[in-house]
């Protein structure tokens, strides 16, 4: 449950933690880095949370923790995704903690105290990832506001204002920062818009989204993720985006795969796709620039239910296989999805037969790769289909081949490369029979098939 806190008691502390001076140093950060500054709540202590999924967090090690930042007067709040899911009656998969502190005064903290730290690379950034009782680890990073940034990074300089940090980040609903008695704290009336399902900007959505263009796409997975509808997005959101497209050029393949990888595995991801090419996103994300769109919307119509591949749903947007070439080329796909998404262009036409799925059989045991994998891509092809045979593929187990090497060399098939290959030309066969031949019939085709090898060699 939520219980709206005291408000004017909670603003005392509030005013008390936001002194005069802090109150000029923000003044001077807003003008010195002419930052643009989001409407705020005058009183960001909103509630206080009270609920099993808020308490099942504290373990005994986040309560050693908690307790070590109180010993040295350094402000802790869990902040972020954690904040938002929390609000959601969720409970979040990570948590994620913003202080006071200073990287360097952790460092001295954890040492005084002989807690092992882990992840020295994050330091730059200002985090710092301490292991409490060498059984759990906590990221903990220094508040912060963004001086330089150029679409992919940022130089930061550390403070002490939560409100500076806030700003910062990049939806509303990612704003927010949670007490460990439960005060949640909100500048930007993330709360307000999680009831409302919206997801907007932490203030203004040019400004925020050229600090880093990959928010363009984290924008629509938590569109996904978030609201009720599939399409509630608002013009001026839409329109920055729009205008800052190109800005994706400059993000890796890997960090965008990343983002779009969600987005295809979330709600409303056809939806989504279709507004994202509306966007004029395409050319920057590798997707073709004339993209099969009636195509993924009968894939998603028929199909979306049944837990598609993320790459299985984007291939419905290629139209040649050099499309997939391209988009393996831009994403940075891994080998299994760079393969899906070209064998899913070249078979997603259905195959007509008396046996629908003999062809699909016939595909995985002539394979020279490997067949669990090719019996996967032909799954994901059936699903892509809606195919009324998908379960009887899923129950059916890729027979055991009823030839081996001994009986190749008793029939004088030399070993090496030319049993590999007469193996598979008697594979072949046996497919095309439909997996009825036995060993007699099978072996009685090896001189055929040397002849065929022969000649094959011979034609070179």
């Amino acid at each position: 449950m939520l219980f709206r806190s005291k408000l004017a008691l909670q603003c005392v502390k509030y005013i008390k933690r936001s002194c005069s001076n802090k109150i000029t140093l923000r003044e001077n950060y807003i003008k010195k880095y002419k930052m643009n500054v989001a409407k705020s709540r005058d009183n960001p202590v909103i509630m206080k949370l009270d609920s099993p999924e808020f308490h099942s967090i504290f373990t005994e090690e986040l309560t050693t923790l908690v307790k070590l930042f109180e010993k040295y007067n350094h402000e802790l709040r869990i902040a972020g995704g954690a904040v938002r899911d929390l609000l959601m009656g969720k409970q979040p998969k990570d948590l994620d903690f913003a202080t006071t502190a200073t990287p360097t005064e952790m460092k001295q903290m954890f040492e005084t105290e002989d807690v092992r730290m882990i992840n020295a690379n994050g330091e730059k950034h200002g985090t710092i990832t301490p292991r409490i009782n060498n059984k759990e680890n906590f990221e903990i990073t220094t508040l912060r506001i963004d001086v330089v940034t150029d679409g992919r990074h940022a130089e930061v300089q550390f403070t002490t204002d939560w409100l500076l940090d806030a700003l910062r980040r990049d939806l509303t609903i990612n704003s927010m920062f949670l007490g460990f008695d439960g005060s949640v704290i909100d500048y930007f009336f993330g709360y307000d818009d999680l009831q409302k399902r919206r997801i907007a900007f932490v203030g203004n959505a040019v400004t925020r989204i050229q600090e880093d263009y990959l928010r363009i796409l984290r924008y629509f997975r938590f569109y996904g993720r978030i609201s009720d509808k599939n399409d509630a997005h608002e013009e001026e959101t839409l329109n920055a985006i729009k205008n800052n497209a190109e800005g994706l050029s400059r993000i890796s393949g890997e960090r965008i795969w990343t983002e779009l990888k969600k987005i295809l595995e979330g709600n409303f991801a056809g939806d989504l796709m279709l507004k994202i090419i509306e966007c004029g996103l395409c050319q920057y994300i590798g997707l073709p620039n004339n993209p099969n769109t009636e195509e993924l919307q009968r894939v998603y119509s028929r199909s979306g239910h049944l837990n598609l591949n993320a790459i299985t749903l984007l291939s419905s947007l290629l139209n040649t296989v050099e499309d997939a070439v391209n988009l393996n080329t831009r994403l940075k796909l891994s080998a299994f999805e760079r393969d899906l998404a070209l064998f899913i262009v070249e078979h997603r036409e259905p195959k007509l037969h008396p046996k629908p799925l003999l062809p699909y059989q016939q595909l995985i045991v002539k394979t020279k790769s490997k067949p669990l994998v090719i019996r996967q891509n032909v799954l994901e092809v059936l699903k892509y289909n809606n195919s009324p045979n998908l379960k009887e593929f899923e129950a059916w187990q890729i027979p055991s081949f009823p030839i081996n090497g001994a009986m190749l060399k008793e029939k004088g098939v030399e070993s090496g490369k030319i049993m590999g290959l007469v193996m598979h030309e008697l594979k072949s066969i046996w497919a095309d029979k439909d997996f009825k031949l036995d060993t007699d019939d099978l072996l009685e085709n090896i001189p055929f098939v040397l002849d065929k090898l022969a000649q094959r060699k011979k034609n070179k």
